[in-house]
């Protein structure tokens, strides 16, 4: 039910960008990619080898023209980085938003017995 919300919010948000976006020379709406900052994450206690965990984690839309994209994921050894990845639409109607933290989630699965750091962008 939480996903048909969020396409079904994503595509409202989508039709009135197009309506109110700059246009390329190709007639194709104009955005770019930005990492924002990252609110909280809830993790389970503990994990074990070779089992999927999903790992939630809550963000803040800075503005109306922001749409999550999916997650910067890196991974160095058992260091792992991840940032908040959106789009953001070139327009220029957006406003700001002062909402609670929207919620995402991304699958992780253990495939050793060290301990891992979990590194996210807080600004």
């Amino acid at each position: 039910m939480k996903k048909l919300i969020s396409i079904l919010f994503l595509a409202v948000i989508t039709i009135g960008a197009f309506s109110s976006c700059e246009l390329n020379d190709d007639n194709t709406v104009s955005y770019h990619f930005e990492l924002i900052p990252t609110e909280s994450a809830v993790f389970p206690q503990s994990f074990v080898i070779g089992r999927t965990y999903t790992i939630k984690v809550y963000y803040k839309r800075p503005t109306s023209c922001h749409f999550f994209e999916g997650f910067y994921y890196e991974k160095n050894l058992n260091v792992r980085t991840i940032a908040v990845q959106t789009g953001v639409l070139n327009a220029s109607n957006c406003t700001e938003l002062n909402e609670e933290p929207v919620e995402a989630t991304f699958d992780f699965m253990p495939t050793n017995e060290n301990t891992y750091i979990f590194k996210f962008y807080k600004g």
